[in-house]
């Protein structure tokens, strides 16, 4: 429905209100006056649009002829200052995600190339189809005291699902999933809270419509502002958790078969000596460790069979274990040090190939291991 000139006055003026502008885009009940050029140079979408011939007798809105779009007003103010003033991330922020979604969204559909490339790329840099992007990814979400604060560094999982099933960026969705099953239960049922769009007031007096949660609490009268919670469908809740349950069958497996099970190496520096009982002492105290560790949940992690492995490598080489006296290292030998490890880079190679079958996807993009797509409930192919 388009807008008449008695709704002018009822329109915010957004920041993105150029003096010299000459065409004014309405979305919602927010305006901003920029410059044609500078849209069509960018999008042949909004070439067509301005193409199309105007009534003669439309409205001028300050001085200017106006274009309604049907969309969210704070994606066309997040679109609309990336075009005048870029899209920069220094790192990667949690506080991120409502921009490189908005603008996401509208430069797949304004197609504005060059802006839809770098949401792209920040999103498959988060959410990587590799393990050495995934090993990265953990990194950068990890503090140079150790802890491990991924929901500042990255958006909730859901939030990325929801994304990539409306925009059709399958390719995020294992990444996003195995994200998600390494919470507890509760917490994966809790779901997540949907940002709020960003608040667009005019510049005099503020909207009640669009007072923030704390300004309502202090004044009752101007109602409450519920927000929206995004939690994961029956479906999706089903395939979750089977994926969680067998990534921790693989760590059970692995502890198993390379460590309860696990003979010397043949080349053991101490297989002469007891057949290599210090060696095997030291596997077994690995094992121990890892059963204790609870697959991640005390370095703030839960079910995450890629860090568990992780884990593993770390002991090898840790000093502060104690033999009843003293601060130590495991007395492990060089060689069966190195076939423990060679073991875990296999299984993490070997657990990271598998993860999309895990939630009923199909393989990595490149993967030796393509599996037919697996087909939801709803017939998405994934």
């Amino acid at each position: 429905m388009s807008l008449s000139p008695i709704d002018f006055p009822s329109l915010s003026r957004t920041d993105v209100w150029f003096p010299d502008g000459n065409v004014i885009l309405v979305a919602g009940g927010a305006a901003f006056k920029v410059h044609k050029g500078q849209l069509e140079r960018h999008s042949e979408i909004f070439q067509g649009l301005f193409c199309v011939p105007q009534p003669k007798d439309q409205p001028l809105f300050d001085g200017c002829p106006w274009v309604e779009l049907h969309d969210a007003p704070s994606d066309v103010l997040y679109m609309l200052r990336a075009l005048y003033d870029g899209l920069y991330f220094d790192k990667a922020a949690a506080d991120d995600f409502p921009i490189v979604a908005g603008v996401l969204r509208l430069s797949t559909k304004y197609m504005i190339e060059h802006l839809r490339t770098r949401c792209l790329l920040r999103l498959t840099t988060d959410w990587p189809s590799t393990l050495t992007g995934w090993d990265d990814r953990e990194k950068a979400a990890t503090e140079t005291d150790g802890r491990y604060s991924p929901r500042d560094t990255y958006p909730h999982p859901l939030l990325i699902i929801s994304l990539a099933l409306e925009l059709g960026l399958h390719e995020l969705l294992p990444a996003a999933y195995f994200d998600l099953s390494r919470y507890g239960p509760r917490r994966i049922v809790a779901g997540t809270p949907v940002p709020q769009p960003l608040l667009i007031c005019p510049p005099t007096i503020p909207s009640p419509d669009l007072t923030t949660k704390d300004e309502t609490r202090s004044n009752p009268s101007l109602g409450d502002i519920s927000q929206e919670l995004l939690v994961p469908s029956h479906d999706e809740l089903s395939v979750i958790l089977r994926g969680r349950e067998i990534g921790q069958r693989h760590i059970a497996m692995f502890i198993e078969t390379e460590l309860v099970s696990r003979p010397i190496s043949q080349r053991c520096f101490n297989k002469h000596n007891e057949a290599g009982r210090v060696c095997r002492e030291s596997t077994y105290y690995i094992m121990l460790n890892i059963l204790r560790a609870i697959g991640g949940i005390s370095h703030g992690r839960d079910a995450d069979p890629l860090y568990t492995l992780v884990q593993v490598v770390e002991m090898l080489s840790r000093t502060d274990f104690t033999d009843g006296v003293r601060q130590c290292g495991l007395k492990l030998c060089f060689q069966c040090k190195t076939d423990i490890t060679e073991s875990v880079e296999r299984t993490r190679k070997d657990v990271w190939e598998q993860i999309p079958t895990w939630f009923e996807m199909s393989a990595w993009k490149g993967s030796e291991k393509v599996e037919d797509a697996a087909e939801d409930s709803e017939g998405r192919i994934y």
